[in-house]
């Protein structure tokens, strides 16, 4: 959705520069509006340290519908003691006074550094002013407000019909490191105006967060705020859609499209990296053990490194598998890099070394790995480890 405003009925958002980055030119805080509550549906960090605006937006979630997402980026709220929570209802209160929402219609949503107070007087005044600017096509805006190391905006956008009314569904999303979720390890907001039952878009959010966000991993850190929701207005005016039938499948596909676009994006975001990895895994006993698998291949430093040296090292493939603690025959594990065999039955298969160097030179590597014990498929995202990331995060504060 390059360079294209977009807009979703009964949305309106806005962004400005309040004063927790440094430099003016950065958008730091957004405001998202629903001129009707929304139904909504969200997943949250598993780490046990949770930021407050994680444990107050949970609790929100909890009571009903939503009408207002405000997200601030620069600074966490995170490990922020008894003020951190405090912080995190005045945004909330000052949302909803300019927005005249309800106390507990509102998500906060905060990312940055961790362990420092918020700025509030600016975050304050920084809502009042965005709440005079919220536009329909504002949601450009918004998602680069949301940004913190990310080098570009991360956004998809679908339009599909239900019952012969267009239905738009839109995604932002932001995270570049500390990437490695247990559910969605970033800020994502998904706004759609399709009618849908609380239970049905419960259920659809969550299976599809297991397929997209919950399949990536760039450092195998996981954030404290890392924060997914997304919200129903029903304003499209289609039939309600509550139960599994043919409307539910369109939507459901259309979502998952744009989640996963929105995954792909963190991933190829990835600090400092160069190359966007696809790992899949084949013929599993489950599907859970597939990903389980990717999962350890993926946070592989050596096999990250190897990518990016375009090294075809493939004991650190097969090395990782063994460390993943699930079971699995290796005398059956064939490897490859994209369709070249590099490992058959779980010993080196002859292969062209030049060939394999230069396809995981490539800008997108695919590795394969066919377990042959059952007829279980997954795919895991992945990104390779560079000289890059050390120089981001070992001067993120300094």
């Amino acid at each position: 959705m390059k360079n294209k405003q977009v807009t979703v009925k009964g949305f309106r958002a806005a962004a400005v520069y309040c004063g927790i980055k440094k430099s003016s030119d950065k958008k730091d805080l957004a405001l998202i509006y629903s001129e009707v509550p929304a139904v909504a549906s969200a997943v949250f960090t598993q780490n046990k340290v949770k930021a407050a605006p994680v444990i107050l937006s949970g609790k929100n979630l909890l009571k009903g519908a939503i009408s207002t997402i405000v997200a601030n980026s620069g600074n966490a709220n995170a490990c922020t003691g008894g003020q951190g929570m405090k912080d995190a209802l005045l945004m909330a209160e000052k949302a909803a006074f300019f927005t005249a929402s309800g106390k507990k219609e509102i998500v906060v949503c905060s990312t940055g550094v961790i362990g420092v107070p918020l700025p509030m007087e600016n975050i304050l005044d920084g809502i009042e002013t965005a709440s005079y600017m919220l536009r329909e096509d504002g949601l450009s805006g918004a998602a680069e407000a949301i940004m913190t190391t990310d080098t570009f905006k991360k956004t998809s956008f679908v339009e599909f019909k239900i019952n012969g009314k267009k239905c738009s569904l839109m995604g932002m999303a932001k995270g570049s490191g500390m990437i490695h979720p247990n559910m969605a390890t970033m800020l994502c907001f998904v706004l759609t105006d399709i009618s849908i039952s609380k239970k049905l878009l419960d259920k659809a959010f969550k299976e599809i967060n297991k397929e997209t966000f919950s399949t990536i991993t760039v450092d195998g850190d996981t954030s404290t705020n890392d924060t997914a929701v997304i919200l129903a207005n029903g304003m499209a005016g289609n039939k309600p859609v509550t139960r599994e039938g043919r409307d539910y499948k369109l939507f459901h596909k259309k979502l998952k499209l744009v989640m996963l676009e929105l995954a792909k994006a963190i991933v190829k975001d990835g600090e400092g990296a160069s190359k966007f990895i696809e790992i899949r895994i084949k013929n599993s006993v489950t599907k859970e053990a597939a990903v389980k698998i990717g999962k350890a291949v993926a946070c592989s430093s050596l096999f990250k490194t190897a990518v990016y040296g375009g090294d075809p090292n493939w004991g650190r493939i097969l090395s990782a598998i063994g460390n993943s603690g699930v079971q699995f025959k290796e005398n059956k594990v064939d490897i490859f890099i994209g369709r070249l065999p590099i490992v058959k039955s779980g010993i080196e298969a002859e292969f062209n070394w030049k060939k394999a160097h230069a396809l995981l030179m490539r800008k997108e590597v695919l590795i394969t790995i066919n377990l042959h014990s059952g007829k279980k498929s997954a795919s895991v995202y992945t990104c390779d480890l560079t000289e890059g990331y050390i120089r981001i995060n070992a001067h993120y504060r300094t």
